[in-house]
């Protein structure tokens, strides 16, 4: 009988189909049972079923998937001196390698503004945050209260502005990971409306607030006093831009609000 601990090791499997029909079965009857583990299923269904209704299918780049085939076939050729690798061996050398190149090649993607991939992942982690629970790490109107709570925990210090008196109050914080690396995430409200920005250091040149949209999700982000930010909400375009100015004029120590 398969054990609560060791589930979540097998439930992306069971999710996939990919598991063999013995493993599978011992956690149907494991589910049958146990009223924890269903329901958290269930919520892993839910938030499967919400990502994919907001984002579309993810394919690797043209680029990347030449590469992998460039590499198993120049991998799978026998050297022309010492002792080759077994033919299988080469094959799956190349896909690691290929593989590792096409993650190094994402991380490198992930990092140019606007691009679709970037764009997907936000609303991602935004859609994610929705989910029971998931929004704040540390939930506060206060800013004294939320930037404190980041000491330690990134490797920048974030900033924390307050809109409260322009009617989008801070509502927390939280830890977040995007393009391979590790963010802040501040949570502002407007009125019914949720709005996650995601701050983190960047080394492009300041960039006014761009917008776009994914999925029903408006995006709009930028790049300031060394900062770059992207906000994302189904608030409607107009009053994120606003939020997003709102947020460059902050992060400039000479510029006041627009």
């Amino acid at each position: 009988m398969v054990a609560c601990e060791t589930l979540s090791e097998k439930l992306t499997g069971y999710f996939d189909h990919e598991l063999d029909p013995r493993v599978a079965g011992e956690i149907e009857a494991h589910l049958r049972q146990c009223v924890a583990c269903s329901a958290r299923l269930e919520r892993d269904r839910r938030l499967r079923a919400a990502v994919q209704r907001h984002l579309p299918p993810l394919q690797a780049p043209e680029r990347f998937r030449d590469r992998v085939r460039a590499q198993v076939q120049a991998e799978a050729r026998p050297p022309k001196r010492g002792p080759g690798l077994p033919g299988w061996l080469a094959t799956a050398a190349a896909l690691v390698l290929g593989v590792g190149s096409g993650w190094a090649l994402r991380g490198w993607q992930s990092t140019q503004f606007g691009t679709m991939d970037f764009a997907t992942e936000i609303v991602a982690s935004h859609v994610r945050s929705l989910q029971g629970g998931h929004l704040t790490d540390v939930a506060s109107s206060e800013h004294h209260t939320v930037k404190p709570w980041f000491a330690g925990k990134l490797d920048f210090s974030p900033p924390v502005p307050d809109f409260t008196s322009q009617e989008f109050p801070l509502l927390g914080g939280r830890l977040d990971y995007l393009g391979e690396r590790q963010v802040a995430a501040l949570v502002y409200g407007r009125r019914q409306h949720i709005i996650n920005l995601f701050v983190w250091p960047g080394t492009d040149a300041a960039s006014p607030p761009s917008g776009s949209s994914r999925r029903g999700f408006n995006i709009v982000h930028g790049t300031a006093d060394g900062m770059t930010y992207w906000a994302v909400s189904d608030l409607n375009q107009a009053e994120l831009s606003r939020f997003a100015q709102l947020v460059a004029a902050d992060l400039m120590p000479s510029a006041g609000p627009p």
